[in-house]
């Protein structure tokens, strides 16, 4: 059996990915918060309450929680020459042009006797402070201000986006931004190196690819139908490439892939910001997201090749028709347009399901959540003061890794 298995959004969850916020919100400064994707520096002991208030909501349902650190460390300790390729790989990456510079960064890394102590490092950025021997030698070193030999990357508590679980297999992201890009080599050590994780998982996506595309995007809706945003992040011929790998790499019994056409702006960032599933036939959405929506139905055609659809209807209709039951649509923040932008900017419209009819939910947007209980959903509410600060919600803090089936 796959160590993956997701084919759902709401089936019961049993085995979840997180990634507790380390010291990359330390690194976060006024300068740079626009660079590194952040309006604002979350207040990381606050942060980390949080986020270990969330893991324990799925911890006291049963669920399995993994974290990323954890995964990683396990993959690189499985022989020298691993950790010792990922080291290389990050430095690479890091964009780090001096290679007197790409040496002392390497002796550094290596000189940590815990191999989750360095991957915290990589992920928390290193500054140049902390690298010993550190001085000044090439000319971007004396002009350019930056205090980082490799950056931060504050964004990866949301370990929805640098690689997603479909089925058995994996997407592992081409991020937009290439602040983000480096997220995805923890994905790629772990489903090439893992002692568990590396077993029978067929890829998906590349992240050495061209067309980007983001976890966020990306929604199971069945064991047939596929849910893509074309949002800001995710590119239409990464949707097609995924499609015709879905379709035609595997075995498997997706049959559709339904590409929604999303307005490319940071509000809504991905598909997941503004609309999730939280039952069998209920779906949560931002009222802005019209319910005559653009979207395409990709299929399998001859050759090998794929056909493209237009639908032009509803959006509840649409989803009725590829779930086969009726579908209802509750709008985040209820009737009131006011509250709905406010509480889809604090990610009142993204959810996490444990298991159908039971979501986890920001605490801070009582309009929507008091909204999901009258319509009897069962709202676990986290504490978030901090967390939203990232402009992501718990679905975006979380990988499901197995969804129980019928």
């Amino acid at each position: 059996m796959s160590p993956l298995n997701v084919h759902s959004e709401i089936k019961e969850l049993k085995k979840v990915l997180l990634h507790r916020p380390g010291k990359e919100l330390e690194n976060l400064t006024p300068k740079w918060l626009k660079s590194l994707l952040f309006d604002d520096i979350p207040w990381l002991d606050k942060a980390r309450e949080e986020h270990d208030a969330f893991a324990q909501i799925f911890k006291d349902a049963g669920v399995e929680v993994l974290y990323l650190v954890d995964l990683v460390q396990e993959s690189l300790d499985q022989d020298p020459s691993i950790k010792d390729a990922f080291i290389d790989q990050f430095i690479n990456e890091a964009n780090i042009t001096s290679e007197t510079l790409k040496t002392i960064t390497k002796e550094y890394l290596n000189s940590f006797d815990s191999t989750k102590e360095m991957i915290e490092v990589t992920m928390a950025g290193i500054r140049k402070t902390d690298v010993p021997n550190f001085t000044k030698r090439t000319l971007s070193d004396y002009i350019r201000d930056y205090p980082f030999i490799s950056d931060p990357m504050p964004n990866l508590y949301f370990t929805r986006d640098p690689f997603a679980v479909i089925g058995s297999g994996v997407v592992l992201s081409k991020m937009y931004s290439q602040t983000r890009a480096r997220e995805s080599i923890y994905g790629e050590y772990i489903f090439n190196h893992h002692p568990v994780y590396k077993k029978d998982i067929k890829l998906y996506y590349n992240r050495k690819l061209n067309a980007t595309i983001e976890g966020g995007d990306i929604l199971v809706l069945s064991d047939k139908v596929l849910a893509v945003g074309v949002s800001q992040r995710t590119h239409p011929a990464a949707i097609e490439r995924l499609a015709k790998n879905i379709f035609y790499q595997d075995q498997t019994n997706f049959e559709t892939v339904l590409a929604f056409d999303i307005p490319k702006k940071r509000a809504f960032m991905h598909l997941d910001t503004v609309f999730t599933q939280v039952d069998v036939d209920k779906f949560l959405v931002h009222n802005d997201l019209e319910r005559t929506i653009r979207a395409y139905a990709i299929t399998k055609a001859k050759n090998h090749k794929l056909k493209v659809t237009p639908i032009e209807d509803k959006l509840d209709k649409i989803l009725s028709k590829y779930l086969h039951t009726s579908i209802s649509l509750i709008s985040c923040g209820g009737d009131d347009s006011v509250a709905g932008d406010r509480e889809q900017w604090n990610d009142g419209a993204n959810t996490i399901v444990i298991r159908p009819g039971e979501v986890i939910a920001y605490e801070r947007n009582h309009i929507t959540n008091d909204l999901l209980e009258s319509l009897g959903v069962i709202v676990h509410k986290m504490p978030s003061s901090e967390l939203s600060r990232g402009r992501g919600g718990p679905r975006c803090m979380s990988m499901p890794f197995i969804r129980k089936e019928d």
